[in-house]
């Protein structure tokens, strides 16, 4: 099974949020996924949450997945499941999803074309790979936390085919979210933020003009390049802090990154499972409301059952600060 969502069994609480503890300076701080095993031989690599590390801006959770041959396999297969409080980015670099959720929404998302859900109060949906796909699957799945003031917004589903390009020399950067370089994305957001996939030439030297007041990371999705000097390998993501008005870029092969970043998010969260709140009894909540087939609505069209949640941890559940 392979999955763009957080399908745990044995879900855990991941305390993030608050400036305190915002890196308030230039840093190079590499983190090494962990690997996650999705179903019978499906596994991903997460970067966020990490041992260290919870958010980088409103960005809370990255996988990496792929490339993966899955010419004689049905794909991803990800039932119906809910979310609430975030807004789910994803990116493919190869490969097809069939999106479903129970706004009703049915679309396939292809190479470099934006697929942003937005759960606000409650959203489910299914990711699938189409009946008839290509051979290799490979991408990422994000989330974004949603601030206090828009997390009860109503829930809604967007597609961008057609993404701004940034362009210099050795350098092809689609802008996924937010702006870069007087580029802006069509993509909704509601706190200042940026994603964007860099696409980097053998050779590539370069300096990527950054804001100051944000706080970066580099995701490495595919060739070796070097990013402010450390070299960054397929898998990992290298965080950055803050205070920086511009990265050093350097492509050994041709490589792909997605440069992650925002303003550092004030507020404390709960993430638990696929829910984002701020008490327990907000993930209490969402979880019977899932759980008894309220609130979240229906996917229609996916041919199996929806996911059952996993039980809540016996300690209580508190919002904490950015890092472990």
């Amino acid at each position: 099974m392979w999955a763009m969502s957080n399908l745990d069994r044995e879900a855990v609480p991941a305390l993030c949020g608050g400036r305190g503890f915002v890196v308030a300076e230039p840093v190079r701080e590499l983190l090494s996924p962990r690997r996650v095993k999705l179903g019978e031989s499906s596994e991903v690599r997460r970067l966020l949450p990490n041992l260290g590390r919870r958010m980088v801006g409103a960005w809370c959770f990255v996988d990496h997945y792929g490339p993966d041959d899955i010419a004689d396999e049905p794909g991803m297969q990800v039932p119906p499941h809910p979310h609430t409080g975030l807004q789910t980015v994803s990116w493919l670099h190869e490969g097809e999803v069939l999106h479903r959720d129970s706004t009703g929404s049915l679309q396939t998302i292809r190479p470099r074309e934006l697929g942003l859900m937005t759960s606000g109060r409650a959203i489910s949906h299914s990711e699938e790979s189409p009946a008839s796909h290509a051979r290799f699957l490979h991408g990422a799945q994000l989330w974004v936390a949603l601030p206090d003031s828009h997390r009860h917004t109503e829930p809604r589903f967007e597609h961008h085919a057609e993404l701004p390009v940034v362009t210099a020399p050795g350098l092809t950067a689609t802008v996924v979210l937010g702006g870069i370089d007087g580029a802006a994305s069509p993509g909704t957001t509601y706190t200042p933020i940026v994603g964007a996939d860099l696409a980097l030439a053998r050779g590539a030297d370069l300096r990527l003009p950054l804001e100051p007041d944000f706080e970066y990371a580099v995701l490495s999705m595919s060739g070796e390049a070097h990013v402010d000097g450390v070299p960054l390998l397929p898998g990992s993501m290298l965080y950055l802090g803050c205070g920086r008005s511009e990265l050093p870029l350097r492509a050994e092969s041709d490589a792909g990154l997605m440069l992650l970043g925002g303003e550092p998010f004030e507020e404390e969260l709960i993430m638990w499972w696929n829910f984002i709140g701020r008490t327990q009894d907000d993930i209490e909540q969402a979880r019977a409301d899932w759980t008894t087939g309220s609130r979240f609505g229906e996917v229609k069209g996916y041919d199996g059952a929806p996911l059952p949640a996993p039980a809540l941890p016996p300690v209580p559940l508190k919002p904490r600060g950015r890092v472990r």
